[in-house]
């Protein structure tokens, strides 16, 4: 006899409870409802790219966390594996591409690209869009890092104005506020990091760079020189790099640093100009949540030409809860150039994480039913299913009790599912024309007429 298989998923993956789906759909009502305010217009994209939109888009490390598909039917029959016998890194990705045409999506924001470019004819520039989907990586599981996990995004492209990152930092000061989590918004721009690698001497160790520089709050200033270093970095370009990743001064203070050490460098002039002029429209368009320049920050994605965002919450310990910035090139890899974009990311299952960890949920936003309706036998059926629909129709959320069950038993449903309060209709209740309304939270009960009953759930 077969062993029975014990049931499990995925290491990184998770099932989701009612009760959690209820918090998680607080959060992308919560997010969405900022984007629709904003002005955004929601597409999808599928699961799946063809891996040839995929690589190269990320980086060497993003490529390495893509997840493959591997070719319908036996994909391995097609290929002559001798042709990749040697264990190497170069002949392990031939091998891959050769049986993998697809894979699972990395972000929202290259299918956008790919999704702008496909559909130029039909968009409207500048074409504002928001998407909220799963994405998968293959990385380590950890606290706060899945390898499925949703992103809810917000691009602008076809347009280069500042005041597109400006709009950004406004949505993510009004999700926040609404999600009631005390955040601080941190800004660089990508122009400061290349300039900066002008003057340590490495122009063309830009990526080995910002990759290296992206660690320092998990690693320290000490580690990431010494990964600087193995990258080929010496004592002489570091020592550029080092004031600016070690400085606590204001804003201005580092503003006036950065420009000392990039008084020679174009783009990285560039780069300070738009930081200013952004942060002037910021200081005017009264946010409440806490902005800063962080010059030691660099987001490693290849794709980001100016600024860059990361949202980090005050109160809690885990990574980024929001991130993203400019890009310049990307729709050019799928043949239309010099559209510029600019987009940031909130990252849902961090941000229940948050809400959850520090207790913030509304109560109402993880209860899905207002009141459930006791069973009291065939003789009340009538009278509870007329109230019901009444109660539905008024956008009130019902239940009855299927079964006519002990009203113990159906308390104890109502309580272990959150339900807040609880109907009772027996003869005396249909006899005087009312319902016993009872809070299961405070235990106070009410003979109510429907119309009271309506008004009271209603409030």
């Amino acid at each position: 006899m077969a062993q029975m298989q014990k049931p499990a998923i995925p290491k990184g993956t998770r099932d989701f409870s009612p009760l959690q789906m209820a918090g998680r759909n607080y959060i992308f009502d919560t997010i969405q409802s900022v984007f629709k305010r904003f002005g955004y217009k929601c597409i999808e994209t599928p699961a799946m790219e063809n891996l040839s939109t995929l690589l190269g888009k990320y980086g060497q490390e993003g490529d390495k966390l893509l997840f493959k598909i591997l070719n319908s039917g036996d994909a391995f029959a097609k290929v002559d594996l001798s042709e990749y016998a040697s264990a190497n890194e170069v002949e392990s990705n031939r091998l891959s591409l050769a049986v993998c045409e697809k894979g699972l999506r990395y972000d929202l924001t290259v299918p956008f690209a790919r999704y702008v470019v496909q559909h130029r004819n039909e968009i409207t520039f500048p074409f504002k869009r928001y998407q909220i989907q799963p994405v998968w990586r293959a990385d380590r599981p950890q606290k706060g890092r899945y390898r499925e996990f949703y992103q809810c995004d917000v691009d602008v492209i076809g347009s280069t104005s500042l005041l597109n990152e400006l709009e950004l930092v406004q949505i993510a000061d009004m999700v926040f506020n609404r999600l009631g989590i005390d955040v601080c918004i941190k800004i660089n721009n990508r122009k400061i990091l290349s300039g900066l690698a002008e003057a340590m001497g490495f122009p063309d160790k830009i990526v080995e760079i910002t990759i290296a520089m992206d660690k320092i709050e998990k690693i320290g200033l000490q580690a990431v020189k010494e990964e600087m270093f193995a990258a080929g970095i010496n004592d002489e370009g570091f020592a550029v790099l080092e004031p600016v990743l070690s400085f606590k001064g204001e804003r201005a203070e580092k503003i006036k640093l950065v420009k000392s050490i990039l008084s020679s460098s174009e783009v990285g002039l560039k780069g300070i100009e738009e930081l200013e002029r952004l942060f002037a429209f910021i200081d005017s368009a009264s946010i409440t949540q806490s902005v800063e320049l962080d010059l030691s920050l660099a987001r490693g994605l290849n794709y980001y030409t100016g600024a860059i965002f990361e949202v980090k919450a005050k109160d809690f310990e885990i990574g980024s809860i929001c991130g993203g910035g400019r890009y310049d090139n990307l729709t050019g890899i799928f043949g239309l150039p010099d559209v510029s974009g600019v987009g940031i990311s909130f990252g849902a299952d961090r941000i229940y994480d948050v809400l959850a960890g520090l207790n913030k949920f509304p109560q109402d936003a993880t209860t899905a039913t207002d009141a459930l309706f006791a069973n009291m036998g065939e003789g009340s059926l009538v009278y509870a299913l007329s109230a019901i629909s009444s109660l539905r129709e008024a956008g009130i959320a019902v239940e009855l009790y299927p079964d006519n069950a002990k009203l113990k038993k159906q308390f104890e449903y109502a309580e272990k599912n959150n339900i807040p309060y609880m109907i009772i209709a027996g003869e005396s209740e249909m006899a005087a024309g009312v319902y016993n309304l009872k809070n299961l939270q405070t235990g106070e009960q009410q003979a109510l007429n429907l119309s009271q009953m309506l008004s009271l759930l209603n409030g």
